[in-house]
């Protein structure tokens, strides 16, 4: 798999995935013009857009309906002793729908936890960046 990263100007950069983009920017308070999510906001609709298609699935492998199903995502930040902010939590709560059957609760929660970014996260992937002349 790969992507192509590029720089439309400013603090915008574009992700082109399989002929698909995802445009990214920078808040105006860090120099941007703030007209797109900035890469760390896409990192974090990652992880509940993930868990999310979990518990989506799950409810429609099981005919259960989905209206009213949501899930509310909280991220919580500590700083460290040299000043930097780090992501110290996050925690997803799953909205069930009217009717949604007590006996799947803990299925669903569990359904959610196989997240793929989670997962990634959990037992992180070597990282390797490397330069060429054009």
């Amino acid at each position: 798999m790969e992507l192509k990263i590029t720089f439309p100007g400013g603090k915008k950069v574009t992700a082109e995935i399989d002929g698909r983009f995802v445009p990214t920017d920078q808040p105006v308070e860090d120099g941007g013009e703030g007209s797109a999510p900035s890469p760390f906001d896409y990192f974090l609709a990652s992880l509940g857009t993930c868990a999310g298609i979990y518990v989506l699935s799950f409810c429609q492998q099981r005919q259960i309906a989905t209206e009213g199903l949501a899930l509310t995502q909280k991220m919580e930040f500590s700083t460290s002793a040299e000043g930097k902010k780090r992501l110290s939590k996050v925690t997803i709560g799953i909205d069930l729908p009217p009717g949604f059957p007590e006996k799947y609760q803990n299925a669903v929660i569990k359904a959610a936890s196989l997240c793929t970014v989670k997962r990634v996260l959990m037992d992180p992937p070597e990282f390797e960046i490397t330069a060429k002349m054009a």
